[in-house]
């Protein structure tokens, strides 16, 4: 017998999955419109993956498996819909992947199906997170995420050291997911690493984040790129940098790929998380850069400042202060959905046309490093629109 709160707990899932989300009025930049309500919480999880219904066996109706975040999807328009492979982080702090779908793409997602599992090819992976999928021209969607495990050189007693590797899934379904082996580079660790969505002189290209710690990039110089032949044997010798991380800028600390790159006709523009320190921690920011149409290695564009920062009770979370992407789709009409989470907690929407985006890597100025140069540049634009403003009369 099903315990009689079970329909009370599913006419909330259900009525936050039906909630409308339209676009937040009181912010405005130009570039991005952000939605009032997050895509995904922990709230959207079902009923059923948390609870054991049967009142035989759980007469309290206690929750068995508990859900703490839903955040850092992968995201992919596949099949006429919009799908998010999101991280689902339980009480006990393990993630896992679970697949949402929205008609829309702003509002409705609903997790279907179960949990992905995989061939277990790796026994020393211990948590999964933060997959970038893209559907690549060779047929497969790829599925790239941070395959975490406990650092075997850990000095005896210490049980927080780790290591991060790559791991590779592939799907033609999003049902069946295959395992392949990890991601070999010249890095000791490695995460944020994508797949750009076609062959690049007959090879897979992918931006990757060479890193000597965990949690610190060390001699990582920022966001990187490489080659690989066959993703059965994924090994990529020589890593090249892309995108340098640069004292007193919003990516000073480290800085990594986000989605795979979106094609506009003015090149491949790549959003990115940037982080910086501060003195209430670190502050995870998104920028956007492009690289060249007829060579994704080669950076053509990049303005100054962040796109996106969190703002408000984005702010607020399991880990504050922090904004971060892996996930972009467009849409036939050329307009671009943007998932990033905030906070480690929650999945939020930002929605924007190729056209806007375009303008904005292309036409808003370069970072000039030096405040008295940065002072230059606003002087230069206010003296340019008092004559705007002077020929309008």
């Amino acid at each position: 017998m099903i315990h009689p709160l079970y329909k009370k707990l599913k006419r909330a899932e259900n009525r936050l999955v039906a909630r409308k989300n339209p676009i937040d009025a009181t912010f405005y930049n130009g570039v991005l419109d952000r939605h009032v309500h997050p895509v995904l919480t922990a709230a959207h999880v079902p009923v059923e993956w948390r609870y054991d219904l049967d009142v035989t066996t759980n007469p309290h109706f206690i929750e068995r498996l508990g859900i703490n975040a839903v955040f850092n999807a992968g995201a992919i328009y596949h099949d006429g819909a919009f799908w998010l492979m999101a991280r689902v982080e339980g009480t006990d702090r393990k993630s896992f992947f679970a697949l949402a779908r929205s008609n829309d793409g702003t509002s409705g997602f609903r997790f279907v199906g179960t949990p992905i599992v995989w061939d277990d090819r790796e026994p020393t992976e211990t948590n999964v997170y933060d997959i970038r999928l893209v559907k690549h021209e060779d047929g497969w969607i790829y599925g790239i995420y941070c395959s975490e495990r406990k650092d075997p050189l850990a000095a005896p007693g210490d049980t927080s050291a780790a290591v991060a590797k790559a791991g590779v899934l592939r799907t033609k379904d999003l049902v069946t997911f295959e395992r392949l082996p990890d991601l070999e580079t010249p890095s000791p660790q490695q995460r944020n690493v994508t797949l750009h969505p076609c062959f690049v002189n007959g090879r897979y290209l992918l931006y990757t984040r060479p890193q000597d710690g965990f949690i610190d990039t060390g001699k990582g110089g920022g966001i990187a790129y490489g080659f690989l032949d066959d993703f059965t044997r994924p090994v990529i010798k020589e890593e090249f940098l892309l995108d340098a991380k640069k004292y007193h800028t919003i990516y000073e600390l480290k800085n990594g790929a986000g989605p795979s790159p979106l094609k506009t006709d003015r090149g491949w523009i790549h959003i990115a998380h940037g982080v910086r320190n501060t003195a209430a921690g670190l502050r995870y920011v998104l920028y956007a850069f492009a690289t060249a149409l007829d060579d994704p290695t080669r950076v053509i564009a990049k303005p100054s400042g962040y796109l996106l920062a969190p703002r408000g009770e984005e702010r607020v979370g399991d880990v504050s202060n922090v904004l971060f992407t892996n996930g972009a789709i467009v849409d036939d009409a050329g307009r671009v959905y943007v998932y990033y989470a905030s906070s480690d907690t929650r999945l939020h929407v930002a929605t924007t046309t190729l056209a806007r985006l375009t303008d904005y890597v292309f036409h808003n100025p370069p970072e000039a490093y030096r405040s008295l140069d940065c002072a230059k540049q606003r002087q230069a634009l206010a003296a340019a629109n008092d004559a705007v403003k002077k020929g309008a009369h």
